[in-house]
């Protein structure tokens, strides 16, 4: 184990009171929660000074929480900032998910320019009065980890008779700043892996604050996670000359692991070996779990389907199953857990195959659990933090996306992608069902720009959609698939339900989805040559962060989809005179 960093740093709350003046009044934004910045303001009034301490992220969503009463207002527009370093709609996804918090009152968008970052917040109130409430958002233009420019939240202080303040940078800033800097000095050589585990040990005083909308919440230890291991991936593609977003580096796992409600922010970034268990998880009915599987059952539930078992290894010496199950119908592959912390997909996966094996002739390939090893880091980051996204664990202990792995990027050894490769040979399918999830709640990278580099699309939740690739003249196969698959699933209570909710509030902040509309999912249907399989059919459910009956629902989808596409796949194939 080797240790590269080991600090603390003094909390910004704590260093308020040096910063007044006798007799003036401040305001302050800070990345602390509502309770620390509350009991900051008692502590200094005591100390006779006055202070209005705001939180720095999401500025106008807090003044809507604490500050501006709606009582008696009837509509409200919304005036946001637009910075050309900045995407148009920056601002207005950071106010999310205020659509959902202002009732049934007409709520509009207006974009504006001006050198002062804020809101302008019109009341109009049910006498006709109108009133404007200006909410600064204090951000910092910068060059980022990855080289970049970046318009990001940050530390602000202004004091009474200014009209914009300063920018001071706080404890979570420097924590990160300090994160950055640790790693890119650190002597890493130019062979990939660089390390087995980079783990990132950071508290920070914030505790996380639930909604009242969805699965929201407001969490700077989430938030702090995601703009951790995203900016050192990042890092480490400009290290290695690769483009930003490419998901063919392997530098090795990168473990953030940050929990809040400290005394004060610290960081300990230390080197580990890799862990090679799995955590002894409680088994559940299958039908009706709420939480993630244990590994020992997903095992013992795809035995029990028979079958050619088939298997690949990971860099951690972990075990990838499959099993084959041979038949007349047409071939079907399905495979869930690529990503790791989507985990609706591996359930939903098992459930299918339970029945499909059932059926006379079945023939599919079933790998439930692509991604052990980050399977096994999401059940370590769980336990801290159960509703946090934990992208960590979406790749694995290479630190790659198996997917993207090739003989040209990886060699003779392609360890998890290698039960891709065997099931398209035992089968020779030509669908792929492949199930996949992403955020349930707003995913953020706060002090990197705020909106996620390369994933901007899946930054707030819209339903659950599919994306359809398929290889030149399987089109018309693919249209079709999608439209039996989507009146499946239209026909199951409460999902088109769920979806328009979500769309509604998505397209409220970020505009359209950029998708079409399939019988109440939205869809991306594209001709596309990465995969070797004709046609792919990925989900993508909103899970990654959610428990109880909304797992359960989720994974019931999941089934639901894979056997509507496996019945549909066997109409078409029938029709094309190939069965």
């Amino acid at each position: 184990m080797t240790v590269l960093v080991d600090r603390s740093f003094a909390r910004t709350l704590d260093q308020i009171a040096g910063l007044a003046r006798p007799g003036e009044t401040l305001e302050v934004w800070s990345f602390d929660d509502r309770r620390s910045r509350e009991d900051c303001e008692a502590l200094l009034k005591q100390k006779g000074i006055t202070a209005r301490i705001r939180s720095a992220y999401k500025p106008l969503v807090h003044a809507f929480l604490e500050e501006i009463d709606l009582a008696g207002v009837n509509a409200i527009e919304l005036h946001y900032p637009v910075h050309p370093a900045a995407p148009d709609n920056r601002f207005r996804l950071e106010a999310y998910p205020l659509a959902a918090m202002t009732g049934d009152r007409p709520l509009r968008f207006v974009p504006k320019t001006g050198a002062v970052l804020q809101y302008d917040v019109v009341l109009t109130r049910a006498d006709g009065k109108r009133e404007t409430i200006a909410v600064l958002a204090p951000n910092r233009l910068h060059v980022d980890a990855a080289g970049e420019t970046s318009l990001s939240p940050t530390g602000w202080i202004r004091r009474s008779g200014e009209e914009e303040g300063e920018r001071i940078e706080t404890d979570f800033e420097q924590l990160f700043e300090a994160a950055i800097a640790t790693v890119k000095s650190a002597p890493w050589g130019t062979q990939e892996p660089y390390f087995e585990e980079l783990h990132i040990a950071a508290s920070i005083p914030a505790k996380d604050a639930p909604m009242s909308v969805g699965d929201e919440v407001i969490s700077l230890a989430e938030a702090l996670h995601e703009d951790l291991y995203f900016s050192l991936l990042e890092v480490f593609q400009k290290r290695s000359g690769r483009p930003l977003g490419d998901r063919g580096l392997k530098p090795g796992q990168i473990v953030p692991a940050v929990t809040g409600g400290a005394a004060r922010s610290s960081l300990r970034i230390e080197l580990k070996a890799l862990s090679t268990g799995h955590m002894d998880d409680p088994r559940q009915d299958l039908d009706r779990a709420e939480t993630p599987l244990a590994v020992a059952q997903v095992t013992d539930e795809l035995a029990g389907h028979g079958g050619v078992a088939f298997e690949a290894s990971t860099r951690s010496g972990r075990t990838v199953r499959a099993t084959y199950v041979a038949g007349t119908a047409a071939p079907v592959m399905i495979s869930a857990g690529q990503h790791a912390n989507e985990t609706t997909g591996v359930v939903g996966a098992l459930r299918a195959a339970r029945r499909l094996a059932r059926r006379e002739g079945a023939h599919f390939s079933l790998s439930p659990l692509e991604n052990p090893d980050g399977y096994a880091l999401h059940q370590r980051l769980r336990l801290g933090n159960p509703r946090h996204m934990h992208h960590a664990a979406r790749y694995t202990a290479l630190g790659d996306d198996l997917e993207y792995r090739t003989r040209e990027n990886s060699g003779a050894t392609l360890f998890e992608k290698e039960i891709r490769l065997k099931a398209e040979a035992l089968s020779g399918a030509g669908l792929h069902v492949n199930l996949h999830g992403y955020p349930a709640h707003e995913w953020t990278r706060p002090l990197s720009g705020y909106v996620p580099r390369n994933f901007a699309m899946w930054t707030l939740p819209k339903g659950f959609f599919l994306i359809l690739r398929h290889l030149p003249g399987w089109e018309a196969a693919s249209e079709a698939l999608l439209d039996k698959v989507t009146r499946h699933l239209a026909a199951i209570p409460g999902l088109v339900g769920e979806n328009s909710r979500q769309i509604a509030l998505y397209e409220a902040h970020a505009g359209e989805t950029g998708f079409r509309m399939i019988n109440g999912f939205p869809c991306l249907c594209s001709l596309d040559d990465r995969h070797t399989v004709p046609v792919t059919l990925i989900t993508e459910y909103p899970d990654e962060t959610i428990y109880g009956p909304a797992f359960r629902t989720g994974h019931t989808a999941q089934m639901e989809t894979v056997l509507a596409a496996y019945e549909a796949w066997q109409e078409i194939m029938t029709g094309l005179g190939m069965v």
